[in-house]
């Protein structure tokens, strides 16, 4: 069987506890991942009866067929809106009862939607897809694996040719570039690369006026997008002094992941991860400049289940992949964190990312 089909059918199995006779789903991300589809604009109804329909508009007529053979296709006049494309096909089809996806579909498209509809309800639903997405078949994760690989050659290239004066959009827009040349349809995220106190900002966005050079350290987050499957790295380069300051804080975040790492395997709970991490970080003093997740899932999206945080009930399986990313940020001095992609195997973890870490293989 398919196994694009096989995704759909796993998804009815989950629909026969919703008490609905049809799924609509909506999320770019969830279509792809159960048509193949790489378009946009398009809806997907899976029903609990095998029939499944794939709601577009004539740009795209060719591309689903190329793409999503034997899926049956409704290409809505371009004068139609999507919601009443819904709205007829419930109808059309007699379903009684219509799920849709809660977290994604506007409250405007749903007033919309349920305004013409006349013998169909609908039924809110949340993350049935994203829980069959977190466990990675192995075409999954040889993408993920290209990603990765692509990241990981740019960030060398970049690395080699960091300079003194260049502003850190200038590094930014040429990591960017590189994945590109490599193979990437695109980044995972805006590149981040942030100097000194700036890297402070978990999330800093990378300014044409902070330069390489202006303080000892520069923080560099970034991630490739392959073919539809992302990856997400971050390194610490020291392009200055590797100051007693600095040692230290390296030293804690990198023996916190490496120590969250280890607790990676099926059967863990993805707050024990963290927990991992985040109280080696508070025995060192550093706690409070701890304030985000462990990590999070990794796909189709740069950021899915399941996610590693205090309080994530979430059991880890064979097949996850997920980042561990550990960090410490020090107002007025700035950041370091490490970040790494694992895959979940049957007798433990794969880290994916090979680059070096370890403090004598940060320099520039």
């Amino acid at each position: 069987m398919d196994r694009i089909l096989r995704r759909r059918d796993a998804l009815r199995a989950e629909l026969a506890s919703q008490d609905v006779a049809a799924l609509l789903v909506v999320d770019p991300s969830n279509v792809a991942y159960l048509t193949g589809f790489t378009g946009d604009s398009s809806y997907l109804l899976v029903g609990r009866d095998g029939r499944d329909m794939v709601l577009s508009d004539g740009r795209f007529t060719t591309q689903l067929e190329q793409e999503c053979p034997g899926l049956e296709a409704y290409i809505r006049p371009n004068v139609q809106p999507m919601t009443k494309a819904v709205a007829e096909i419930a109808e059309k089809l007699r379903l009684p009862s219509l799920g849709f996806e809660a977290s994604h579909l506007s409250v405007a498209d749903f007033e919309a939607v349920k305004g013409e509809l006349k013998s169909t309800s609908l039924a809110p639903t949340t993350g049935l897809v994203e829980k069959l997405r977190q466990i990675k078949d192995n075409e999954e994760v040889g993408l993920i694996r290209e990603a990765v690989a692509i990241a990981q050659d740019a960030f060398l290239r970049l690395k080699r040719e960091l300079k003194a004066g260049e502003t850190e959009k200038e590094a930014a827009d040429r990591l960017e570039a590189h994945m590109r040349a490599l193979g990437a349809t695109g980044t995972s995220f805006p590149s981040i690369v942030a100097v000194g106190v700036r890297a402070a900002l978990p999330h800093a966005r990378p300014t044409s006026e902070t330069r390489i050079g202006d303080d000892d350290f520069v923080l560099i987050d970034w991630g490739a997008c392959g073919r539809s499957y992302k990856s997400d790295l971050t390194r610490v380069v020291v392009t200055g002094n590797v100051t007693p300051k600095f040692e230290e804080v390296y030293g804690v975040v990198l023996e916190a992941q490496k120590r969250a790492v280890q607790a990676i395997r099926p059967g863990v709970k993805a707050q024990d991860v963290d927990a991992e991490a985040r109280s080696y970080i508070e025995q060192a003093g550093f706690g409070r400049f701890f304030d985000h997740g462990l990590g999070h899932g990794i796909g189709m999206d740069v950021h899915e289940g399941p996610r590693l945080r205090r309080e994530s009930p979430t059991i880890l399986e064979p097949g996850m992949v997920v980042t561990v990313e550990p960090g410490i940020y020090l107002p007025e001095w700035g950041g370091v964190r490490i970040e790494d992609d694992v895959l979940v195997t049957p007798d433990g973890r794969e880290v994916l990312s090979s680059l070096p870490k370890e403090l004598d293989s940060v320099r520039a």
